[in-house]
């Protein structure tokens, strides 16, 4: 069940990816084409949200954070991720400030002319093809409890701005233009600007939830009761010394660090056998948990582990006198 729900997630995550890719590809194109340079903004952020939901499908909490020491086979390595976030985040701050200083050469220039009309009709089908997917996401998350909602609200408010901003100034370029009202051309390189703002903003949010996440040890978590409860009912385990929880990226993302203690006489298989029980459990019945690392410790010698050898060898009584 817990499976079956993950999965289906991770599809409904997927189709936003793959969506705010094909958006960012056509309007690119189209604002290319059309010669409007908001457009070509709105483009840019689409594809920021786009790497932003592909960078949090990775393993990882950031430079500061937790990795599962017992990794799967799919997993990057440490590094990965937060290198991979930043070199995007510097990409798209880089292209959202070349578009804001084109836009200003553009209206330096003097020599304005309003994007075609292909450019309304690529704003009006991205705006009903992104609004409709994002109905279908926030539904099935929200269904199955996935803290990740909220999120996802906040990327959708903010891509509506920048389409509505793209939308508001070439309807009003292209309207001064037919009726020779010359301030009105300006529009489209003004939004141009707004939306280039935005696309700034996306770069530096990921590389602040890329590098640092949220470590969360001064507060209780709101599972963290679970996790414990969830780790203490699995065999063989027989105290549980330390858990450290973490949150990182937009969508509140979990990595556990967790140190248990077993029977002495373990074998290093068996403990391994324990550890990896517990990273699946924690992994399969928690949604937003993504990876745990398990450090397993032998119990203190001590009553009922003490050997018989330990008794002979020890003068000292085991009972009260």
């Amino acid at each position: 069940m817990n499976n079956e729900r993950l999965n289906h997630t991770e599809t409904v995550v997927w189709t936003g990816i793959v969506t705010d890719f094909a958006l960012a590809l056509c309007k690119g194109i189209v604002g290319y084409l059309s010669g409007s340079k908001a457009l070509i903004g709105d483009a840019m952020h689409s594809a920021a949200n786009a790497v932003t939901l592909l960078v949090n499908r990775m393993p990882s909490t950031g430079i500061f954070g937790y990795k599962s020491s017992i990794r799967s086979k799919r997993a990057a390595p440490e590094t990965a991720e937060p290198v991979i976030s930043i070199l995007f985040a510097v990409l798209f701050i880089m292209g959202g400030i070349q578009i804001a200083i084109s836009a200003i050469q553009h209206m330096a220039s003097g020599n304005l002319q309003p994007p075609t009309k292909g450019a309304i009709i690529a704003v009006l089908v991205s705006l009903a093809v992104n609004e409709a997917v994002f109905q279908y996401q926030y539904r099935q998350i929200k269904r199955n409890n996935d803290p990740r909602h909220a999120m996802l609200s906040a990327d959708h408010r903010f891509a509506l701005y920048s389409s509505l901003t793209v939308l508001v100034g070439v309807s009003l370029s292209m309207g001064g233009f037919y009726f020779e009202w010359t301030p009105l051309v300006y529009m489209d390189s003004i939004a141009a600007l707004i939306v280039s703002c935005l696309v700034v903003r996306k770069g530096y949010i990921l590389i602040v939830h890329s590098v640092y996440g949220t470590l969360l040890e001064e507060k209780r978590h709101e599972h963290e009761a679970e996790f414990m409860d969830t780790i203490q009912r699995v065999h063989g385990v027989i105290t549980v010394t330390e858990l450290k929880v973490q949150e990182y990226g937009q969508f509140r993302h979990v990595n556990i660090e967790v140190k248990i203690t077993v029977n002495p006489r373990t074998s290093v298989l068996e403990a391994q056998e324990i550890a990896e029980r517990i990273r699946k459990l924690l992994t399969h019945r928690f949604i937003q948990v993504t990876d745990a690392k398990v450090a397993v410790v032998p119990y203190e010698p001590g009553y009922p582990y003490k050997s018989n050898y330990d008794l002979m060898d020890n003068d000292m009584p085991t009972l009260t006198q």
